[in-house]
């Protein structure tokens, strides 16, 4: 039975949605970001997707040290996602842009 305060309670909002997978913030004309920008539109604060293709392996390195950035009570998403470019950039078999940039942020980077 549907009441008139259906669907209208509050939601916490989620700070930050990250889309690992490929492509998912390479848009159209329906949705020029991608997923990312289907995700801030459904209410996500920030939102991280792929421009390209990634590679698994990269992927999984990125991930592992932007989530371990992210715990420093400090940090920011751009500036957790950023540093863990970086350190993927910093090694010798990942240097191509390929593997390290294909991850943005979209929507609050704070």
């Amino acid at each position: 039975m549907g009441t008139e305060t259906q669907g209208t309670e509050s939601r916490t909002p989620v700070e930050l949605l990250v889309l690992s997978a490929c492509q998912t913030a390479e848009g159209d004309d329906r949705t020029p970001l991608g997923l990312t920008g289907v995700a801030l539109q459904s209410g996500a604060r920030g939102a991280i997707g792929a421009l390209w293709p990634v590679d698994d392996a990269a992927t999984q390195l990125i991930m592992r040290r932007l989530y371990e950035n992210l715990r420093d009570p400090g940090a920011t998403k751009g500036r957790a996602l950023q540093q863990a470019q970086l350190a993927l950039l910093r090694e010798p078999a990942w240097t191509e842009p390929y593997y390290w940039a294909p991850f943005i942020l979209v929507g609050n980077w704070l």
